[in-house]
């Protein structure tokens, strides 16, 4: 008899543990690590590590493919699998996809003075010009990293408010580039202002320096390729133009990922990263990153604050 309860004491013990065992293998197992690709602007990188942090709390193995170099390059590593998601624009990724494409604006339009024709969205133009196989997140509605028109302060005593008010004269006009390096963009040589076609485009290696040759008249206006916010003091003395037709084609910030590698739970967490990323918040964020911060910590915090 004693011989027989031992036996199913042991028996039973043996079951716990496999069932233990089972458990907690079945916990460490986060199946195959999605990797968050960046390219080499901070914005890239800080983006890669706000997606690999939040997809990392649906329970999955996630990890940061830093520094793989310019738009091409990382849509080469999404298209080979060494990379899952890559953070994007949406006006430079149609610009990528789709050099001719005609849509600029956020959201569909229909335009009155052709007839009530419907001119689709920047996301909408995206989702159709995709290569199989691709996919991509809401936009962040709350982020607009276009580039912005600047002035001088005396150049807007005419009335000139916006990019459209601009638009009749700008074929007199030597523009002024320069570029916010931060910023995910390809280059400033790509950019293109739609119904304003400047007489001579003249680049400039900072904001600094663009903001001089407007106060000294060496340029008559100027293209900041990303928020003002990013470049303290670069619009001192300057203004800068409203533009609400999109004249520079909406830039609100995405994910693009690989199709069937990502569950359900993962792609609304994207979609919910989404829903609460603004302009300011990056900003922000790349502001500490400037000062020491590290990207992961302060991707992590952002994602603590909105409990995400």
């Amino acid at each position: 008899m004693l011989l027989a309860v031992s036996r199913r004491v042991l028996a039973r013990g043996l079951v716990v543990a496999a069932v233990t065992l089972a458990v907690s293998c079945g916990n460490d197992d986060q199946g195959p690590t999605i990797v968050v690709g960046a390219g080499d602007s901070m914005e890239s990188n800080l983006l890669a590590q706000i997606y690999s942090g939040a997809l990392s709390r649906t329970g999955v193995s996630t990890s940061v493919a830093p520094h793989l170099g310019n738009r091409p390059d990382y849509f080469a590593a999404l298209d080979a699998g060494t990379v899952t998601v890559v953070g994007e624009h949406t006006g430079e990724l149609l610009a990528f996809l789709d050099a001719n494409s005609k849509a600029r604006k956020p959201a569909d339009a229909t335009e009155v003075a052709t007839g009530g024709v419907t001119e689709p969205s920047v996301p909408k133009a995206v989702n159709g010009s995709l290569p199989e196989g691709l996919a991509v997140s809401d936009p962040a509605d709350g982020t607009d990293m276009r580039p912005r028109m600047l002035l001088t302060e005396a150049a807007t005593r005419d009335r000139v408010r916006s990019i459209g008010d601009l638009a009749a004269r700008c074929g007199e006009l030597e523009v002024g580039v320069a570029p916010v390096p931060e910023v995910l963009r390809a280059s400033t040589d790509t950019l293109r202002v739609s119904g304003c076609g400047f007489a001579r485009t003249k680049l400039f290696h900072d904001a600094a320096a663009l903001r001089k040759a407007l106060l000294d008249g060496e340029v008559q206006a100027g293209i900041l390729g990303g928020p003002p916010a990013l470049v303290p003091g670069a619009t001192d003395g300057l203004a800068v133009l409203s533009d609400d037709d999109y004249a520079f084609r909406a830039e609100n910030v995405l994910a693009v990922y690989r199709k069937g590698e990502l569950g359900d739970r993962q792609i609304r967490k994207l979609n919910y990263v989404a829903g609460e990323l603004t302009t300011d918040d990056l900003v922000a964020m790349i502001g500490r990153i400037r000062g020491g911060a590290v990207p992961a910590d302060v991707a992590r915090d952002w994602l603590d604050s909105h409990a995400l």
